[in-house]
């Protein structure tokens, strides 16, 4: 019997998951919490093998929760279940350990195989989801590397390098506020989450 835990602020949306995983045989749900600090105490005191975890959530959002059961709670497994498709969410909550993810609109059929699958195979991601990695992917140049501007890259190289943003503005004589336009839509562009993981990215990617 593969004992999992409902993680989601809409009880409703709870309330569904419950009723369709009794209807199966082979999965018991053994808790349910409608945000990520709630988790803990069910983790401590339960045997769970799989977490299925909603992505925004109050407290704590699944890739906060995903990142610290990962830590703590090494043997539970990870099911991401969302409306999110956007792949920045998807490579986030992969990075940070998800085993699996799948969106809300899929069918009871298909929630359980991924539950199944995640837990005995510790993978599952849907056609759609790979779907939306690969379209992705091939948005980037044959190298790998996101498609940016040359302006970008020379910002990226500046970043790379060290350079604070009025290092940078000087630099290109362009205004600070530019820079950090430039900044940000760096960020969204390699879907890292901060500057600090986008100096970490250009270093990686020949930046420097």
């Amino acid at each position: 019997m593969i004992k999992i835990i409902i993680v989601d602020d809409h009880e409703i949306v709870v309330e569904g998951l419950i009723s369709l995983i009794k209807e199966n045989e082979g999965i018991t749900v053994v808790g349910e919490a409608n945000n990520g600090k709630d988790v803990i105490p069910l983790l401590q005191n339960n045997k769970i093998d799989v977490a299925v975890l909603d992505i925004n959530m109050p407290e704590m959002d699944g890739i906060e929760l995903t990142r610290y059961i990962r830590s703590h709670f090494s043997d539970v497994k990870v099911l991401i279940l969302t409306m999110y498709k956007d792949v920045k969410f998807i490579r986030r909550v992969l990075e940070v350990g998800a085993h699996g993810y799948i969106l809300k609109n899929k069918g009871k059929e298909e929630l359980v195989t991924a539950i199944h699958s995640v837990y005995e195979t510790g993978e599952y991601i849907g056609e759609d989801i790979k779907n939306a990695l690969i379209t992705s992917m091939r948005s980037t140049n044959i190298q790998g590397e996101v498609s940016l501007t040359k302006r970008e890259k020379e910002i990226l190289k500046y970043i790379a390098s060290g350079l604070s943003t009025p290092e940078i503005a000087k630099k290109v004589s362009r205004a600070e506020s530019t820079i950090n336009s430039h900044r940000k839509n760096l960020i969204e562009k390699t879907g890292v989450k901060n500057s600090k993981e986008l100096i970490i990215y250009a270093r990686d990617n020949g930046y420097y």
